[in-house]
């Protein structure tokens, strides 16, 4: 493997390691669905499924 594959596997591992933080600091804000721009105000909250 030469150093430009090492450089690529590492910006790959930082970006899913940034992602899992951001989920985790979510989850524990008590989001249930994190890509949805209504969860705050979410009805369906005990599904844990946002409606629209």
């Amino acid at each position: 493997m030469e150093i430009i594959d090492y450089i690529v596997i590492g910006v790959i591992a930082l970006i899913v390691g940034a992602a899992i933080v951001y989920i985790i600091k979510e989850k524990k804000k008590g989001k249930k669905c994190i890509g949805c721009p209504y969860c705050s105000s979410c009805t369906s909250k005990k599904s844990g499924e946002c409606g629209n």
